[in-house]
């Protein structure tokens, strides 16, 4: 029996593209004699569709899109295509329709909601009884098949009372398709890997987990769709990051396949097609064209101008050079070196003259304000001098954006999460940006990552001065970034990544002034956080979606 995994990248809200995208595999997999063809959870919709799910027209035609889908199937094969349901008292359901040619022979509810770091589908969705959890029986390849279909975290059981994959094998599944919409995080592919063959061994059943494939928000789908038989074997593996549909042939009367080898491993190969996934959808599927990044010269904009150019193309990308008297000729000059070995358009201008604008426009007002309130002017924090540098370079960014509107150019920002984390960075200012590249890289895998591109192409496209240089914002003379990056960057993943307490982080042996100030910036900057735009997620815990800190916070931990 042929089993066809159908990736694909679905955008959400858009029903008409996705039946369409779902019409297109579908026909690929007759064209290739499959008697199965499953689709990602939510194909219909997207994923995830988060409050559009209270708009109950949009639901509505979810399912009627889906309905008209299966009326009009001339195929017999069978489909299971996931969708949102609903029920006559309201209640909605994460589900899945099981068809052969153009009639439904069963629903899948989700039974297992997560409601953890990016996932809040209990606030949407009513979950599957326990008593309704059993395979769908249909014809498939001129056999009875008990079709076992579960939908992303019913697999994911670890933390829950019920089991789904074990129960839809007690009750008779030869074969469970598991339809996903799994997030990305750097070397997820293992986790999945080796839940799989842990299920499938214990259930004695094969198990084919179609993943949802794309970006969306701020979220990276990665495919990587795969498929195991009865005894554990790696049997299908999906392409990463694109679209595909994987054909296998097994023997469902005694649960074997021929057997595949996955793919070779490269993590920072993994983290940088992740993130150019991340910024060409979320161009695409907003409708931006271009970006515009702004290039200091530091490793940061230097690999998000990379990103940029794998995503979107040379021609779509806009690198600007603004320098103050404080810029050195270094980072003047390594900005554009990179801009012309990359073969994008280049501009750069000095801010000086403007800097020196604000500052003559606010003499008069803030001495009027200090002799209101009795201050003296020595008691002015020098760093609102260094900031303004900061604000003009986004405002002139945002100027470029909006005022060239035929070009469809969004500002792509530049900061890693390690100095997000921190609050190392000005509110809008270098935080301006309608999309993050390496707002959840860490400033080591900054680094890392600058490497790859150049290993990757062969040639010295980041300059080597890029990396030699000491991490500064140039705001000031001589000034560096105050910050051993060797202990905080890793520090800072501690206190994200694996809410490591100030106590512990002391006992793991590093130094505790470096704790505690570091505990208390991360604490303090809650705010910028909440006003930063969105940054492609690549690690088990990002800023964003999945991050739910509150800004007023007094315990200290």
């Amino acid at each position: 029996m042929k089993v066809a995994m159908a990736q694909i990248n679905s955008t959400v809200g858009d029903l008409k593209g996705n039946i369409e995208k779902i019409k297109e595999y579908m026909g690929k997999a007759k064209d290739l004699e499959a008697d199965l063809v499953a689709f990602p959870e939510m194909a219909v919709t997207g994923y995830p569709p988060q409050d559009l799910l209270y708009e109950r027209a949009f639901v509505r035609e979810n399912k009627k899109a889906l309905e008209e889908l299966i009326k009009s199937n001339d195929s017999e094969i069978v489909g299971v295509v996931g969708f949102v349901d609903y029920d006559d008292e309201g209640n909605l359901y994460n589900a899945a329709a099981i068809f052969k040619g153009d009639e439904i022979v069963g629903t899948a509810y989700k039974t297992l909601l997560p409601t953890y770091d990016v996932f809040d589908e209990d606030r949407y969705f009513k979950p599957a009884r326990e008593e309704d959890i059993r395979p769908a029986r249909v014809e498939m390849g001129g056999k009875e098949v008990n079709l076992g279909v579960e939908i992303c975290e019913d697999l994911w059981d670890e933390g829950y009372e019920i089991k789904v994959t074990d129960l839809l094998a007690e009750r008779g599944a030869n074969l469970i398709v598991n339809v996903s919409a799994s997030p990305f995080h750097a070397g997820k592919r293992f986790e999945r890997e080796h839940l799989l063959r842990e299920k499938a061994v214990k259930n004695r059943v094969p198990i084919f987990y179609v993943n949802l494939v794309g970006g969306q928000d701020e979220l990276v789908f990665d495919g990587q769709s795969l498929a195991v038989d009865a005894s554990g074997n790696l049997i299908a593996f999906a392409k990463q990051f694109e679209e595909d549909l994987v054909i296998t042939d097994i023997d469902l009367e005694r649960g074997v396949a021929p057997r595949v080898d996955p793919p070779p491993y490269n993590r920072e190969e993994e983290m940088f097609n992740a993130l150019v996934l991340g910024v060409r959808d979320y161009f695409r599927k907003t409708g931006f064209k271009k970006a515009v990044v702004g290039m200091s010269g530091g490793i940061d904009s230097s690999l998000t101008t990379c990103i940029a150019v794998e995503a979107l193309g040379r021609e779509n990308v806009i690198g600007v050079s603004m320098p103050s008297r404080f810029s050195s000729e270094h980072s003047k000059t390594d900005a554009e070196r990179l801009a012309k070995n990359l073969g994008i358009c280049f501009v750069r201008f000095s801010i000086e003259d403007i800097v020196e604008s604000y500052r003559r426009t606010l003499e008069e007002p803030l001495e009027k304000i200090r002799r209101h309130f009795g201050i003296s002017k020595e008691r002015d924090d020098p760093v609102a001098d260094e900031n303004i540098q900061p604000r003009i370079r986004g405002n002139c960014l945002m100027d470029i954006s909006n005022r060239l509107r035929d070009l469809r150019i969004l500002v792509l920002n530049t900061g890693n999460k390690t100095e997000l984390a921190l609050g190392y960075c000005t509110l809008y200012g270098d935080m301006t940006g309608g999309i993050g590249a390496l707002g959840d890289v860490s400033k080591l895998e900054v680094y890392k990552l600058a490497e790859y591109v150049n290993k990757k192409a062969g040639r010295e496209v980041i300059p080597k001065n890029v990396f030699r240089k000491k991490p500064s914002p140039e705001l000031k003379e001589n000034q560096y970034d105050p910050f051993d990056f060797s202990i905080v960057s890793p520090l800072v993943d501690e206190i994200i990544e694996n809410r490591r307490g100030k106590q512990e982080l002391i006992e793991m042996g590093y130094p505790k002034e470096t704790v505690l100030d570091i505990y208390g910036r991360v604490r303090r900057a809650e705010y910028k956080r909440r006003q930063a735009p969105p940054y492609i997620k690549i690690t088990r815990k990002a800023f964003g979606i999945g991050w739910k800190m509150p800004i007023v916070n007094k315990y200290d931990g």
